[in-house]
């Protein structure tokens, strides 16, 4: 993957496709023709049996589709909204899981750090670590998990504009770091509400790197809820063919096999029926760019 800014003309070129640059992203090939890249799972760790049947749904949806496959489950979310809320089992118990899940299914697993000790424990795990978007900024964060040697996914900030991002992007190169990806989550817009300028997908993929939509988060409702964060997953669907359209590398979802009964972040999660008519929606439109762009 190239280190410096793609052109004004490679972008165009690549966006009447829907495609970024090529390169590789953890164990699979990202952009260019490659298969879209799904980062997917439940928000966090419940416990290991509701965990790896999460695991095994989305391993058959995401082979059905043809698409690439990390499955996204978090050890620990530290920003929540009350004390009271709950957090997952702790990095030793969750990163237990996460190795059953990669030991039975096969698949890499992506999984959140949120202080710079946990980057190396994680990456004893983890193929793919994540940078949560209200920590996109800092820096030794940033830095620990380029050292890892692992592949990093960095959530865009709800308050950082999309060319800014390329300061993220020089901090995890500059840690040593190369395979890196950046996902959009929608930016906050007012109190306790967030919207997507989908702009911002060409504008980070012209940094030289890859780029995800997170369709679930970006349906966020954050705070509204009184207690806890609130969401509408009626907005998932429009906003992930929007997202494919547009043009990404990759998608993010989070799912549960009962969404309304989740420990965390169920009003924007999808069921497993959900994850299967989205992919079918986001696949074609993708094939549909594909097309247009053989055409011309």
């Amino acid at each position: 993957m190239k280190n410096e800014p793609i052109s004004e003309s490679e972008t165009d070129a690549n966006a009447a496709r829907g495609e970024g640059s090529t390169g590789k992203f953890g164990p699979y090939p990202i952009g260019g023709g490659a298969p879209l890249v799904l980062l997917c799972g439940p928000d966090v760790v419940e416990g290991e049996e509701i965990t790896l049947r999460a695991a095994r749904a989305v391993k058959a949806i995401a082979a059905k589709h043809g698409v690439s496959l990390i499955f996204k489950c978090s050890f620990d979310k530290a920003n929540r909204s009350s004390i009271h809320s709950f957090r997952g089992p702790g990095i030793d118990k969750g990163l237990e899981v996460l190795a059953r899940v990669k030991e039975e299914t096969g698949l890499p697993v992506v999984t959140d750090v949120h202080e710079t000790w946990q980057a190396e424990r994680a990456a004893q795990v983890a193929d793919v670590l994540q940078i949560p978007a209200f920590l996109c900024r800092q820096t030794d964060l940033l830095v620990a998990c380029a050292r890892s040697g692992r592949a990093v996914n960095i959530k865009k900030g709800q308050f950082i504009a999309p060319a800014d991002m390329r300061h993220a992007v020089r901090k995890i190169r500059e840690g040593g770091g190369s395979e890196i990806l950046l996902t959009e989550r929608g930016s906050s817009f007012g109190y306790q509400n967030l919207v997507v300028d989908m702009r911002s997908l060409p504008i980070m993929r012209a940094l030289g790197v890859p780029v995800c939509f997170d369709a679930t988060h970006s349906v966020q409702l954050p705070g509204a809820a009184g207690d806890s964060t609130g969401g509408d997953r009626r907005f998932i669907r429009p906003l992930a063919r929007a997202a494919a359209a547009a043009g990404i590398d990759a998608l993010f979802l989070e799912v549960h096999e009962n969404p309304d009964a989740a420990l965390c972040d169920g009003p924007n999660s999808l069921d497993f029926a959900g994850l299967d008519l989205l992919l079918t929606e986001v696949c074609a439109i993708r094939a549909a760019l594909r097309n247009i762009g053989e055409e011309h």
